[in-house]
């Protein structure tokens, strides 16, 4: 079985995402848009240009910094914005997407003609909070899609028992199949306590009770701020030992340790992630990163990727590609065939389990019978 662990399906912007303040999702659209690593031209004459239109970049990753710029969601997958009567505009979605919108149709089509069997939805802000959307998703691609739940991370303190019905309610009613949280929200709304403080206990504690994988997106703009959500994340794994943790995306997001033509990851990041826990899983995506810094295959992720099975072992790595982000460089068949085909260190078992053996146990399929 092929398993893509990491992909997307979302509505139109005209949803607002699910948010009650529609500005609230249109602040979290601008700001990340504004740090996507994609080019921004001129309208009128496809001059080069960037997106300090958007967001000050003395401020980058605050909604404080947010421009007025009559931001909005174009045609052919761009966000376009105004700065002194000029427009602009910055390619964020593969051309052809209709209505600013991923629907699952399509992504069911991209998964038939590259030879992938399942995916998992992903859950992120800007794409849309909404659990019946991504429910309705899986509903109607039973065997081919699971999703995850999400909760505005920023309200787990001050309304535990809402977040705790949301996701109950995400979970137990509408079927979705774990939880989604990214920690780098917090910051976004001015909360600077660790996410396994006393403030996220109750919330933790309900997660544990409801027995589910928890898919968890930490990283950080230096190797520090990295590092410490690192070590979070060990300290809330021994208190949940239990639980089935995946880190998404990969160690640090990649483009931390990438160098020229080098991906190293130092040392520190090995001895912080919590690989003593059997119940530790972590995605290898580095196409949706490294794409636009090295060419196909990137024969330059090689080693990294081959001392992660060393030291980590096959059976607990899994393969994922940010679809449909990643489509703006690679095909979805390619995305599957850097690893695939051009990795000839990695035996005919252990691919069998990082593209798609792990996730299908990891996800119940197994014990379902459906592999």
């Amino acid at each position: 079985m092929i398993y893509d662990g990491h992909a997307y399906c979302f509505p139109g912007p005209a949803a607002h995402g699910g948010f009650v303040d529609p500005q609230e999702f249109w602040r979290h659209l601008q700001l990340f848009m504004a740090n996507r690593v994609q080019p921004c031209w001129r309208q009128r004459d496809r001059a080069p240009a960037d997106a300090s239109g958007l967001v000050d970049p003395s401020r980058p990753w605050n909604f404080a910094g947010l421009r007025d710029a009559q931001f909005r969601a174009g045609a052919h997958g761009r966000v376009e914005w105004v700065v002194d009567g000029e427009e602009y505009v910055k390619q964020v979605l593969p051309p052809w997407v209709n209505d600013f919108a991923y629907p699952p149709e399509v992504l069911v089509a991209e998964m038939d003609y590259a030879g992938v069997d399942r995916a998992l939805l992903h859950r992120t802000p800007y794409m849309g909070l909404a659990d019946e959307f991504i429910a309705e998703c899986t509903r109607r691609f039973p065997n081919r899609l699971q999703g995850l739940a999400c909760v505005e991370e920023w309200r787990i303190q001050s309304n535990p028992d809402a977040t705790i019905r949301k996701l109950e309610r995400a979970i137990v009613e509408l079927g979705l199949s774990g939880l989604q949280f990214l920690s780098f929200h917090l910051g976004l709304y001015g909360q600077t306590q660790d996410w396994d403080g006393p403030g996220f206990r109750p919330f933790w504690d309900a997660v544990a009770s409801l027995e589910i994988p928890v898919f968890f997106t930490v990283g950080g703009f230096t190797l520090d701020q990295y590092l410490a959500e690192l070590r979070t994340l060990r300290r809330w794994m021994e208190r949940y030992p239990d639980l089935r943790v995946v880190h998404t995306h990969g160690l640090g997001g990649w483009r931390l340790f990438a160098d020229h033509e080098r991906l190293s990851v130092p040392e520190a990041v090995y001895a912080a992630v919590p690989f003593d826990n059997p119940n530790f899983y972590i995605q290898i995506l580095f196409a949706v990163f490294l794409q636009t810094r090295w060419e196909y295959p990137m024969p330059q992720i090689r080693p990294t990727l081959e001392q992660m099975i060393q030291r980590l072992g096959p059976e607990r790595l899994m393969w994922g590609t940010d679809i449909p982000i990643v489509l703006l460089h690679w095909t979805y068949r390619q995305s599957l065939d850097y690893i695939r085909r051009h990795c000839d260190f990695i035996s005919a078992g252990e691919m069998d389990l990082i593209l798609g053996g792990n996730m299908a146990r990891f996800m119940g399929l197994a014990e379902e019978g459906k592999i």
